[in-house]
């Protein structure tokens, strides 16, 4: 029997992490399994139980996702591909399993057929984007026992944040929608700053395609509800800052600002979006105080005498005020809405963007043209 499966699409500042902690509290006394890409997403899930009531209740399991695949898609079950004992997992950033390279320099790369060099290092740890294709192996030559055991484990599968799974990630999506569990995920496709490893598999999928492949791949094989209305409110960002971040994904459905009275208060002097000269930077941090946001460690124009962070390190956190420190594609962007913006730097900038609460400055010299729509010129002369 399938389970019900569905996916909430999310707009930032919906309240995700609220969501699925109060999902997990309906289940009275049944096994909830929670998994999420990052160590600071399981965290902040965390956080939130005990915020909520005080404590994680014994039924419910919080985990990363590759602690996942390693506990419950490949020990299980590995004997029927190799028998030595995985001593953990390796992250790569880059296609792991190099055999050598050629006088010209190409990379040659260990067959999968060479197990224990193809999915692992000489310490015998897992390659991470690896990680997913093995435990899809696993339970291939299993018969399937994998997605069986993981659903008699836990009745409930909620992931978080899945706008970042890829690969044969999806794979195991499927998988598990195929089983008897309950498989309920959470994400903003428009927030994909992390992906979990890049992999040709599904690879037009990725960079914010999660929706279209649970549309058009893994409906073939189980149904699911797509729902796109429950958390399509911010209780974070204000109207306007809504209303900019959504043009960066004019495909995808705006996000509004919710009307509750605690998230609405008066709003400061200060609130609105800015475009702010360099000459005036040092004023907007002392006058206003907001945290400045980065693409990387290496972009200029930080000071350091003031909270700083970088856009993909900021994703699921909330501040009053920030100042954007923009690379060139996203000021590119601010002067042609119809310049190229890669995926990457598409979701970076609405990540920093909607991070903010009232007010939100673009670091930027401007010239004689009117700013962007919903963008005002930062004046040191307003109130602030």
């Amino acid at each position: 029997m399938i389970g019900a499966n569905k996916i909430v699409v999310a707009a930032a500042g919906s309240g995700k992490t609220t969501y699925l902690v109060e999902e997990a509290l309906k289940t009275r006394g049944e096994r909830v399994l929670i998994t999420t890409y990052t160590e600071s997403n399981e965290a902040e899930i965390r956080q939130k139980f005990f915020e909520l009531v005080g404590h994680i209740p014994a039924n419910v399991v919080i985990m990363t996702w590759f602690s996942f695949l390693i506990t419950h898609g490949v020990k299980p079950f590995q004997g029927s591909l190799f028998d030595f004992s995985i001593t953990g997992m390796v992250l790569v950033s880059t296609q792991s399993g190099l055999r050598y390279r050629t006088r010209l320099g190409q990379p040659v790369f260990w067959p999968e057929e060479e197990i224990d060099k193809h999915y692992f290092d000489p310490s015998r740890r897992a390659f991470s984007d690896k990680l997913p294709k093995l435990a899809i192996r696993c339970t291939e030559r299993s018969g399937g026992a994998v997605m069986d055991r993981i659903s008699r484990v836990f009745p409930n599968i909620f992931v978080d944040e899945v706008q970042d799974l890829a690969g044969y990630d999806l794979d195991i999506l499927t998988a598990l929608a195929c089983s008897s569990a309950r498989l309920l995920m959470v994400g903003d496709p428009r927030q994909v700053t992390y992906l979990t490893h890049h992999e040709r598999r599904h690879q037009k999928y990725a960079d914010g395609g999660i929706v279209d492949f649970l549309r058009s791949e893994l409906r073939k094989k189980a149904p699911i509800d797509i729902d796109e209305t429950t958390l399509n409110r911010s209780h974070r960002n204000s109207a306007v800052i809504c209303a900019v971040s959504s043009r960066l994904y004019p495909a995808l459905p705006a996000s509004q600002a919710c009307d509750c009275d605690r998230c609405r208060a008066a709003p400061p002097p200060s609130a609105g979006l800015f475009i702010l000269q360099k000459g005036d930077y040092d004023h907007y941090l002392s006058a206003v105080r907001p945290i400045q946001l980065r693409d990387k460690i290496t972009s200029i124009g930080v000071d350091h005498r003031s909270l700083v962070m970088n856009f993909g390190e900021s994703k699921g956190r909330g501040f009053d005020h920030v100042v954007i420190l923009p690379t060139e594609p996203m000021r590119d962007w601010l002067t042609n809405p119809a310049s190229d913006l890669k995926p990457q730097s598409r979701a970076k900038f609405y990540v920093a963007i909607t991070r903010a609460r009232h007010s939100v400055a673009i670091a930027m010299d401007w010239g004689a043209a009117p700013p962007p729509t919903g963008f005002a010129l930062y004046e040191r002369t307003a109130p602030a």
